[in-house]
């Protein structure tokens, strides 16, 4: 019960947030404040949800989750923050408005609501790695280590796509340099590994066994970022702009898990 009162605060302050989302990205014109907000709001969520779940009894390890919540969340918006302000409008959102015509408000409001809904098991990854019981041990240590290479890795990958673009040398062709030699989507393949944290950090099957929920956390994040919001609207995009470009990478890099060798 503890469990989904937590829940239900996290969700609420994401649904909150989503709204004032909605709200900047209709007066803006620009959808793509909306993943801002997003970002900012699981954030916030995640803090909701483990201080309502640990009430007084708030320990080393909810101070733990606490700052690498806030970690991947202000490095995440506050670089999505930088890419919006002042930019033309995310593909992806342009895309779904020219879709959606004269029904974009309402379908806009609507999917960002379920942005909001599809947080839940995000969110609630890291307050169920918060709670988990008993002293500070070499799970979190290593779960430490898989979100800071997570965001560290996101982090270079963006800074690589980013000097790319700043050439001018560079313009029609597509990123291949760095990490995006080898994957075609290396800030997506690092973002999905930061949230692999969480249920390394919740991992006590016999004593905890409410901790494996974590798991949800990196499935959905894969399913979304592969699948639907992340990596086929940004390639569908790819192959109008640059077609021959973009079939020449996708020939010899692969898509999400980098190459070895």
């Amino acid at each position: 019960m503890d469990i989904l009162i937590a829940l239900a605060a996290g969700l609420a302050v994401l649904s909150l947030m989503m709204a004032g989302g909605y709200i900047l990205a209709m007066r803006s014109g620009n959808g793509g404040w909306a993943d801002t907000v997003w970002t900012f709001g699981v954030g916030l969520a995640a803090l909701a949800s483990i201080f309502v779940l640990a009430g007084p009894d708030v320990r080393s390890r909810h101070w733990l989750v606490v700052a690498l919540a806030a970690l991947w969340s202000l490095r995440l918006g506050i670089y999505l923050f930088g890419r919006t302000l002042g930019k033309a409008e995310d593909a992806r959102y342009a895309d779904l408005k020219r879709e959606w015509g004269a029904d974009h408000p309402r379908r806009l409001f609507l999917f960002l609501q379920a942005q909001a809904l599809a947080g839940v098991p995000l969110f609630g990854a890291m307050a169920l790695a918060a709670d988990r019981p008993g002293p500070l041990d070499l799970w979190d240590a290593l779960g430490t280590c898989v979100l800071l290479a997570g965001v560290i890795g996101t982090a270079v990958s963006d800074w690589q796509l980013s000097q790319f673009k700043a050439d001018p040398a560079n313009k029609g062709r597509v990123c291949d340099v760095g990490l995006w030699s080898v994957s075609r989507h290396p800030n997506y393949f690092f973002e999905f590994l930061s949230w692999c944290a969480w249920p390394v950090i919740a991992f006590n099957p016999v004593g905890y066994p409410v901790g494996l929920l974590a798991l949800l956390a990196p499935a959905l994040m894969y399913y979304l970022l592969r699948h639907v919001s992340g990596v086929p609207p940004l390639e569908a995009h790819m192959e109008r702009s640059r077609p021959e470009a973009f079939a020449k990478y996708k020939a010899r890099v692969p898509v999400f898990f980098p190459k070895l060798v």
